[in-house]
């Protein structure tokens, strides 16, 4: 900066006196530099550009340092490049002193008129793409600023303090109301000057916020220029020999594609799928194409508008919009729904005695539920009668007959009658009780015919299916007693028959039996018990199979596998069919066509196949605690009775789920019985009632079985909360017997 200040202010070589310049004229350029500091002429200071950062920097108190801030090293410096200022001299110089002052004075006139004229400022040319130089923070976040004094750094490293703004939000509101320019006026983050936008840069941005191009003399629609032609050309465009990589697959696709083929492999990316059309498409051809686009329209509905004011809801309504008394009177009794006007309409003579309306915040919530609850599309409706919802059952009086009305009680034990069964033949009844005896009725009559102590209670009683052999099996405690009827209960054949069964010699078999076979002796073989089959638990249930020669027992009991067991009579050997235990074992029966056994634990039935020795299927009641079970006639339907006050049928063809659960008894469900040839079945609970059911089982499998209710017989006491125990139909009439805890045992015909 010094050199370029001594080449300047040089104009003669030769020692001498300085000339003062004219009145009116302006001294030289370089040697006002030289005796003047920038903070005594701040005009001087703003021509030459320099920062207003310099002149408030206290710091710098010499000439030296006044030099530099007025420059600020932006100019451009070295006398070479300044040949052509007329200020600072030339080569000739030693020749142009000896003129005359004429032309002296001319000289510094044309300097004064150069030196007044506005200098262009030295930004002015640059770009917006380049930096503003007069910060050299280059490009960083200027908000690093905000807490400091200045805003940057000039290219000497003195400091670009920020402009003082005092103004408050009134000022700037002024400011935008007087100032035209307030508008288009932005300010600079780089040096924190306000700067006004140009015309140019307003239109400018302008056009881009429409979307337009930049450059006004821009054309979008100039013809495009046909670089080729569609004429065969007979020199090429390009003579460049291809390249190698033109003739070799790229190695780049090549893991691409690999890496595609291993995600596809480990199951990434699943290939779409291609919808085979091998099936053909099908065509409504008698679908009218107005009901689809009906149906495809989204129908909106839009939301109800506010009814208009009438004349009653105005401040002065004529007379016959008033209420009389008794009008009033009648409006105040009735509900707010049945009111034709939700107001008393009144009258007032001037608007200004209009009262507040009470009940606006009402209506406004009223309003506000009319659009909240509108509905947003129109959607079919579709009418159905509820009665079409209701299957549609035949009458009970077409699906005679079944029991209606009680026949007969038989009157005899002295406690609760656990369990009845009739005969083969449908003339006698088997009962036994509490109180120790069991004992053989007339149906018809009533009377007790034969009455036998067994010396404990007896918890089920089953009479021998096959009418070749009279005999019944009872449940005593943990011994299970073969019983014959008496003598008029069966032809002599058939006593014959039996006898000769029970008197058979047969050598014990071999292995460690469960159980002991015994006959009877003594007072017992007088009674009638010609067998006693003892085992190691407690027996609460004896079936027969359908030909009379297989007896099964149940014994529950958590810990151990040895809760079934099937006696063989003919040959008075025992097996257990379980080698594990399945559950609590409750009820067991034998399928009356099939080799299948079926056994009900407390959540489910299992049916075994007794030929291959396996699991057949396993159903799933959906109750807590299995009380009964029976199996029907034709062995494809079975139903059971659970304590939870339901009965479930199932259908063994269709699933092993229930195909319906019946709930019609408020208490729990004791005993569940089929009939062997009318569609029958009932169902007894401690309710007190005995619940009968129509129950068809079609031989078409498509076609679901019928079950209708048909009647509930009650008759029964309910004692110690206990009410029927057991039930049974009667095998050739459509009867029904019951026994309850009330010591009792009823037949309803």
């Amino acid at each position: 900066m010094a050199a370029t200040t001594s080449s300047t202010s040089a104009p003669d070589p030769t020692p001498g006196p300085e000339p003062e310049p004219e009145p009116g004229s302006q001294p030289d350029r370089s040697s006002r530099k030289r005796r003047t500091k920038p903070e005594d002429n701040p005009e001087e200071e703003l021509v030459l550009g320099s920062a207003p950062a310099d002149a408030e920097d206290g710091d710098d108190g010499d000439s030296e340092d006044s030099e530099d801030s007025v420059y600020s090293g932006l100019e451009d410096s070295g006398s070479d490049s300044d040949d052509s200022d007329p200020e600072s001299g030339d080569e000739d110089g030693p020749e142009e002193t000896c003129e005359d002052e004429g032309d002296v004075a001319l000289d510094l006139e044309v300097q004064t008129e150069k030196n007044l004229e506005p200098q262009k400022d030295e930004y002015e040319q640059d770009s917006s793409d380049e930096e503003d130089i007069r910060n050299t923070v280059g490009n960083i976040p200027m908000e690093w600023y905000a807490d400091f004094p200045h805003i940057g750094y000039d290219l000497d490293g003195k400091k670009i303090l920020k402009p003082i703004r005092t103004k408050d939000e009134l000022d700037q509101f002024l400011n935008k109301m007087e100032d035209p320019d307030f508008w288009k006026t932005v300010q600079d983050k780089q040096t924190g000057q306000d700067i006004v936008l140009t015309e140019q840069q307003v239109a400018l941005v302008n056009r881009l916020q429409k979307g337009q191009f930049g450059d006004v003399n821009f054309n979008e629609h100039e013809p495009s220029v046909d670089f080729f032609t569609h004429e065969v050309m007979i020199h090429p465009v390009t003579n460049r020999p291809s390249d190698k990589r033109s003739f070799i697959p790229s190695l780049i696709e090549k893991e691409k594609v690999s890496k595609l083929v291993h995600a596809i492999k480990m199951g990434w990316i699943k290939p779409r799928r291609t919808q085979d059309d091998s099936r053909g498409r099908y065509y409504d051809l008698w679908a009218s194409e107005e009901q689809g686009k009906t149906r495809d329209l989204r129908m909106h509905v839009p939301a109800p508008r506010a009814a208009l004011p009438g004349h009653e809801e105005s401040y002065n309504p004529p007379p016959e919009y008033l209420m009389t008394d008794e009008e009033r009177a009648v409006w105040e009794q009735q509900d707010p729904i049945d009111r034709k006007l939700p107001f008393v309409p009144r009258k007032f003579s001037c608007l200004r005695h209009v009262p507040a309306f009470e009940r606006f915040i009402h209506e406004r919530f009223d309003r506000c539920l009319d659009l909240y609850l509108c509905p947003r599309q129109r959607k079919m409706r579709v009418n159905v009668n509820p009665e079409d919802l209701i299957p549609k059952l035949p009458r009970p009086r077409d699906l005679q007959p079944f029991p209606t009305t009680q026949a007969m009680i038989y009157r005899g034990h002295e406690g609760l009658v656990r369990t009845i069964s009739a005969s083969p033949s449908g003339q006698w009844l088997l009962s036994g009780g509490d109180d120790g005896t069991a004992r053989f009725w007339e149906v018809s009559t009533g009377r007790c015919l034969k009455k036998v102590e067994v010396g404990g209670a007896i918890k089920s009683a089953v009479w021998n299916p096959n009418q070749n052999l009279s005999l019944v099996a009872l449940s005593v405690g943990s011994v299970v007693l073969l019983v014959s009827p008496p003598s008029t209960a069966a032809d002599k054949q058939v006593v014959t028959a039996t006898e000769r069964l029970l008197s058979e010699e047969v050598e014990p078999a071999a292995g460690d039996s469960p159980v002991v076979w015994s006959n009877a002796e003594g007072e017992e073989l007088q009674q009638g018990i010609r067998m006693k089959i003892q085992h190691p638990k407690p027996v609460t249930q004896v079936t027969w199979h359908s030909k009379g020669d297989y007896l099964a027992a149940v014994m529950p009991d958590h810990s151990s596998h040895l809760q079934v067991l099937i006696h063989q009579v003919s040959k008075r050997r025992s097996q257990n069919p379980f080698s594990k235990n399945k559950g609590l074992v409750q009820s067991v029966a034998f399928h009356p066509i099939r080799p299948y056994f079926l056994l009900a634990t407390q959540r489910s039935v299992r049916i075994y196949n007794l030929l291959k020795q396996e699991l057949s299927k396993k159903l799933q009641a959906n109750a807590k605690w299995i009380s009964s079970l029976a199996v029907h006639p034709a062995g494809d339907n079975v139903i059971c009775g659970s304590y939870d006050c339901r009965l479930s049928w199932f259908d063994l063809d269709l699933s092993t789920k229930p195909y319906k659960t019946l709930r019609h008894h408020r208490k729990a469900v004791r005993s569940v019985a089929f009939h062997r040839s009318y569609p029958l079945f009932a169902s007894a609970s401690d309710d007190g009632s005995v619940i009968v059911c129509h129950g068809t089982v079609f031989s078409d499998l498509l076609q679901n079985p019928l079950i209708v209710p048909v009647k509930v017989l009650k008759g029964h006491a309910i004692t110690h909360d206990l009410g029927v125990l057991d039930v049974t139909f009667h095998p050739s009439q459509p009867w029904v017997f019951s026994s309850g805890a009330d010591g009792t045992i009823r037949l309803f015909t």
